[in-house]
């Protein structure tokens, strides 16, 4: 498959953004974030997403140009209104509050309403480990996830992520949809002409869907753990308990009233957002000691092949950036390159140069 250098790829998602209208600052922002995700392995998140942020905003789903403000707050809480910006945008800003109330009160709670697609919920997370402190991210989303007994899509991948420092660089990072898969990996799945594993989604005819594009069109994902007698409705509640977090707190659209996320779209989703930070330093001393513990013991299982060890949660992620960073280039399916061609030319700017050895 095409590599591409990172900075490439970074640069191709910038001048996108511009083009259909972001300012530079926000456009870098939400390519940092993009780029995150295809380093760590997330290829549903990364690349994969930007023609649907650039046909957002030019269909006036996203303004590109907005800027967050804060309806209500108290010393550790607050209210968002995202105002329909880019998901990085609001993003930061939600995570940088919740941050500056931790220091001050030990924890710092923000809920946000009037939301878009944020990407990967793990990069919300670490912005708060980067400082010393445990960050949590949560939003809701469309209503792709089948519930327990249902014929009815109605919850989303509502995904939950924890990132929690552990010293010397490292953390324990969790980052996961409430669905068994989300959609992105799908889509992922369609660029690679491959088939749907078992236990992922639904075809209309309410049997395992096998191919990607079935499983697209219906968009039945099934909710983590499969059907019921595989414990699917532990998913399932997951995924009720971001909707509180987010749409709960928020006031926003609950995810069975946001709207398909489709590439014309024109009605912004409402979606809430869960931003969370805690200063582990009001608790008890050694946080981080005790967190390296864990890690520690996790990596040090004996494993049921010697030749696939143990990982902790975010190791998986950690060990894609680091081959990523070794290589300089990200890999991508031709079909992926083919489609970002035909959208630079749409947009008027230069396409992806793929790199050569």
């Amino acid at each position: 498959m095409p590599e591409v250098r990172v900075e490439e790829v970074r640069r191709f998602m910038v001048e996108s953004l511009v083009a259909v209208g972001a300012p530079e600052t926000e456009a870098k922002r939400h390519a940092d974030l993009l780029v995150h995700a295809d380093s760590a392995g997330h290829f549903s998140h990364g690349l994969n997403r930007l023609e649907l942020y650039i046909n957002d905003i030019k269909n006036g789903a996203t303004n590109p140009t907005a800027r967050p403000v804060i309806l209500q707050e108290s010393g550790a809480t607050a209210w968002v209104d995202g105002c329909n910006a880019l998901g990085a945008t609001v993003g930061h800003f939600c995570m940088d509050v919740a941050v500056r109330k931790a220091r001050e009160c030990g924890v710092g709670w923000v809920a946000a309403k009037r939301c878009n697609h944020f990407g990967m919920a793990g990069y919300w997370a670490l912005q708060a480990e980067k400082v010393g402190m445990i960050g949590m991210a949560f939003t809701n989303s469309a209503p792709i996830m089948v519930p327990t007994r249902s014929k009815q899509s109605a919850t989303g991948t509502n995904p939950i992520s924890l990132a929690a420092p552990a010293g010397n660089g490292d953390s324990l990072v969790l980052d996961m949809a409430t669905t068994a898969a989300a959609m992105g990996k799908i889509e992922v799945l369609i660029h690679k002409g491959e088939p749907v594993p078992p236990g992922w989604a639904l075809g209309p005819d309410g049997k395992l869907a096998t191919d990607p594009q079935v499983a697209f069109d219906t968009s039945r994902l099934l909710p983590l753990g499969g059907f019921e007698e595989t414990s699917g409705y532990k998913g399932f509640g997951l995924s009720t308990m971001v909707e509180v977090l987010c749409s709960g707190l928020s006031g926003s659209n609950a995810t069975h009233n946001v709207p398909p996320w489709t590439h014309n779209q024109t009605e912004s989703p409402n979606m809430g957002q869960c931003f969370i930070a805690v200063d582990p330093e009001r608790f008890a001393p050694g946080f981080t000691t005790r967190v390296a513990d864990c890690l520690h013991h996790y990596r040090n299982l004996e494993p049921v092949n010697p030749a696939l060890p143990v990982l902790a949660p975010g190791d998986k992620e950690k060990q894609s950036a680091a081959a990523t960073q070794h290589r300089g280039t990200i890999i991508y399916p031709q079909r992926q390159i083919d489609v970002y061609a035909r959208v630079a030319k749409a947009i008027g700017i230069e396409p992806m140069k793929i790199h050569s050895a």
